[in-house]
């Protein structure tokens, strides 16, 4: 039997819970002298001051990282402070760290750390067409999935573990509405922490057997909104990931179009597995001209793309480039790196799935040119991004026969082709590319999946 629970985990609730008594104490304790400032903290200051230093995508993925390696829950916003100061030393204590605390070494140990916790979940981000949203999922943790009037449905095989998007077209509810209707009291849920503003909410709450975590944001294309339901025998596992699809959800991405929000159907349709993988990934970096790794495609006769067949139009230096006929996807291509860009470091891997979706898995690009990351079948010729959204190169092949415990596949090492080999192929096709700005994983993937293409083999 499935148990359906609405509730959550609230961030800072304890400080908010606190101010109200706080206050009365204050106001009827006798005035005294304010106390003396504390003295600033040396290290504190030292770790704030190279912290501020970096690049604020390199800040929030630090924090990201800090919440998959368990020593932190707070939100990711890239600021520093007490929070994200304790965590740091509370890994470096527990691991050891080598390196200084925010020098490169020890960065890029913490940066590693957390992409190999994401890839043990197989935590992927991805557009949600159902809600109009992006978030991000562990994956290997909710195989069943299934569409739902407004949105989509994920649960755990075993039914204990529930996500739900859901969207609600302008005027048909409110955000007054809705924080009304998700504080009310029952005899079995008792609310834990409520939260409302003027352009979202926030409430958590648990049952017996149950927690969960409700947020809705109110915009011009309306309300969107995301649920997590769980079995409270599993908060030592998935309360850190609560915080990390709560960090990753993105209720109104740049750029993306709001998806339709069907309303015929009273009864959800049956949970369904997930297609066949395609056989590789292509990348759209012109009308009807797709871009991939010509390894990717070895030992394919006939590719074919959305469809419709391809021609092969230039093949160099380990790249191929396709003409495609039939029906083709819109979408923005990434920008090329810059000079002076990073070629190491934390990316995002755009993989296209069955029936046109597209999954960003985390990687992390070695200066070997080599990425680990938790890729799927279909993987082969994916672009790889880095936390601006350039294009830092292409994943070079996915194994025939991919390493695997329990049906698993296991994060591995990929070769990949280089974003300067790709910068000339593509200046030699007569294909320009920009210079990319800063921008959000949430964002980026939501930007750039109408460009990511599945290729599939005739044989």
């Amino acid at each position: 039997m499935v148990r359906r629970v609405r509730a959550g985990l609230g961030m800072g609730c304890v400080v908010l819970g606190l101010a109200p008594a706080l206050a009365l104490a204050q106001a009827t304790r006798p005035a005294v002298p304010p106390p003396r400032a504390a003295a600033p903290d040396p290290a504190f200051e030292a770790a704030k001051a190279a912290y501020e230093a970096l690049p604020e995508a390199e800040r929030k993925a630090l924090q990201d990282a800090l919440v998959w390696t368990g020593d932190s829950n707070a939100v990711v916003t890239g600021t520093f402070g007490k929070r994200t100061y304790d965590a740091l030393n509370a890994y470096r204590a527990r691991t050891g760290g080598g390196g200084g605390l925010l020098d490169a070494t020890g960065r890029a140990g913490l940066l590693k750390a957390g992409a190999a916790a994401r890839a043990a979940a197989g935590f992927l981000i991805k557009p949600d067409p159902g809600s109009g949203t992006v978030l991000g999922l562990p994956e290997r943790l909710l195989p069943k999935r299934g569409a739902i009037p407004g949105g989509t449905r994920w649960q755990s095989a075993d039914g204990r573990i529930t996500v739900e998007t859901k969207s609600f077209a302008p005027g048909e509810t409110s955000l007054e509405a809705m924080f009304a209707r998700l504080t009310a009291p029952t005899p079995e849920r008792r609310v834990t922490y409520k939260l409302q503003r003027p352009d979202f909410l926030v409430v958590t709450a648990e049952t017996p057997a149950g927690k969960s975590y409700i947020r809705y944001s109110a915009g011009e294309a309306g309300l969107r909104g995301l649920t997590l339901g769980y079995d409270k025998v599993l908060s030592e596992t998935f309360d850190r990931l609560v915080i990390a699809i709560a960090n990753s959800f993105v209720p109104f991405p740049d750029a993306a179009p709001a998806a339709p929000v069907a309303r015929a159907a009273p009864i959800p349709p049956p949970l369904i597995d997930r297609p066949a993988a395609p056989f590789a990934t292509g990348l759209l970096v012109a009308p009807g001209r797709v871009l991939t790794s010509a390894a990717a495609l070895d030992g394919c006769a006939i590719p074919r793309v959305n469809g419709g067949a391809a021609r092969i139009a230039m093949r160099d230096g380990g790249l191929m480039l396709l003409d495609v006929s039939g029906p083709s996807k819109s979408g923005a291509p990434p920008a090329l790196q810059g000079a002076g860009a990073t070629a190491s470091g934390s990316v995002l891997v755009m993989g296209a799935e069955g029936n046109g979706a597209v999954a960003a898995a985390p990687g992390f690009l070695a200066s070997d040119g080599r990425i680990e990351a938790p890729l799927q079948p279909g993987a082969g010729g994916a672009p790889i991004l880095d936390a601006s959204g350039a294009l830092s190169g292409l994943v070079a092949s996915y194994p025939s026969a991919p390493r695997k415990v329990a049906g698993v596949v296991l994060p591995a090492r990929y070769g990949t082709v280089a974003a300067d080999r790709i910068g000339a192929f593509l200046t030699s096709a007569g294909v320009t590319t920009a210079t990319a700005g800063s921008s959000t994983s949430g964002t980026v993937v939501a930007r750039l999946a109408g460009a990511v293409v599945g290729i599939t083999c005739q044989p």
